[in-house]
């Protein structure tokens, strides 16, 4: 920076210090050591023609960023404003705007945030990557939520009666010295919890390929996110604007964790009641390669159950259940046309069902042969066998009465 000129930064970072004028001048610079670089950074990506109101849209005024840093370090606040201080920013800057854009802007980021821990916490119960999809609904509450934000700024936000009442619970609470030990634990924890959100986000996007390979599409977003919280997270102290990335990311992975943490009580629980309750021929206590029950022969997992009459006509559309009437409910597969490969396309108990035939064709349709470099599947219905009913023994209508011994002949002499 310049020292003939007073620059934006240096005139924001002055009345910061002014505010902070009453506590020691040791302790104002360990407060401002992380505040100078940041506001040279926001200054230089305004441009050259930055001004203070520029870094008073973004942060508030010098004064209430003051009061955050006080709230952060846990000191008292300011026993007074001085009052030149409120005459150097413009009337523009000062005035109260209304509290509808910053309502809409705080109360758009708490609504985005509980809604994404709880698409987090579903997809991660369900381990299924489609679930995501409900963060399309949360989309334009959240861009609602920003526009709100970089039009109104967050100064006006820091002046609705709920943030002044969170505020001062904050202050009340950091007045008792175990609370304030516990918050200040907590802020000590913060640089490697922004870390652990992006080893998560990467975890749980990885995890999600086991199950679904398509989920590999989510890897470049999650990597974006994984990369933004890391950056923004320990940004958030000078730029409160970076809680609309910090604050989602983290709801995300909380979500997540305690969804993961249900999938895996719930996997348990099913393996305990299989394993008591499952009769031998149906091997509950196995699972499939898509993590769902299985049906198994003694060691061969069955995929399809053919059912014939006592003619040996082949019974359609045949619902099995167990001798407790429980429905034997196995994974079903089909074709994916645009792959030609099989994949799972629901969970039932009727049967029989199509048997799905794999193999590889080449450019001019011949199948399995040795150009063959494209995936090729069909569903094939019917009985792939012939049965051969066993028929009972024919009995006799009317019984054979015994026959009567033959008399002894009389003996010769």
């Amino acid at each position: 920076m310049s020292t003939d000129k007073p620059t934006a930064a240096r005139g924001y970072l002055s009345r910061v210090r002014t505010a902070l004028a009453d506590l020691p001048a040791n302790e104002i610079e360990e407060l401002l050591e992380d505040v100078r670089p940041q506001l040279a950074e926001m200054e230089s990506e305004v441009g050259a023609a930055a001004r203070v109101e520029d870094l008073v849209a973004r942060l508030g005024t010098p004064e209430s960023y003051a009061a955050e840093l006080r709230a952060s370090g846990g000191y008292p606040p300011a026993p007074a404003a001085p009052e030149a201080a409120t005459e150097v920013l413009p009337a523009a800057a000062t005035a109260k705007p209304g509290r509808v854009g910053p309502r809409l802007a705080l109360w758009g980021l708490v609504f985005c945030a509980a809604g994404t821990a709880m698409v987090a916490f579903y997809t991660a119960v369900r381990f299924d990557s489609e679930a995501l999809a409900g963060m399309v609904l949360l989309a334009p509450v959240f861009a609602v939520s920003v526009a709100f934000l970089l039009l109104r700024g967050l100064d006006a936000m820091r002046e609705l009666p709920e943030v002044v009442r969170a505020r001062a619970m904050v202050k009340s609470m950091r007045e008792d010295r175990s609370a304030d030990r516990a918050l200040t634990y907590l802020n000590s924890l913060k640089p490697a919890w922004w870390v652990v959100c992006g080893f998560a986000l990467l975890a749980f996007g990885l995890l999600l390929m086991i199950r679904d390979l398509h989920a590999v599409l989510l890897l470049p977003v999650l990597l974006v996110g994984a990369g933004l919280v890391m950056w923004a997270g320990p940004r958030i102290k000078v730029d409160g604007r970076m809680l609309w990335i910090a604050v989602p990311v983290s709801a995300f992975v909380v979500g997540s964790a305690f969804g993961g943490l249900g999938a895996a009580v719930n996997l348990v629980r099913d393996r305990t009641y299989s394993s008591n309750s499952t009769p031998p021929y149906a091997a509950s206590v196995y699972d499939d390669v898509n993590g769902n029950e299985a049906l198994r022969y003694g060691s061969h997992e069955l995929s399809n159950l053919y059912v014939f009459d006592a003619n040996g006509k082949p019974l359609e559309n045949v619902y099995v259940y167990d001798d407790r009437g429980r429905p034997l409910t196995i994974t079903r597969y089909g074709c994916e046309k645009d792959t030609g490969t099989s994949q799972m396309t629901g969970q039932d108990n009727q049967f029989p069902r199509p048997k799905v035939v794999e193999g590889v064709q080449d450019d001019h349709g011949n199948v399995n042969g040795y150009n063959g470099s494209r995936g090729y599947c069909r569903e094939d219905a019917g009985v792939p066998f012939a049965a051969a009913i066993p028929k009972a023994p024919a009995t006799s209508a009317t019984p054979v009465p015994p026959s009567s011994p033959a008399k002894p002949a009389p003996p010769t002499r």
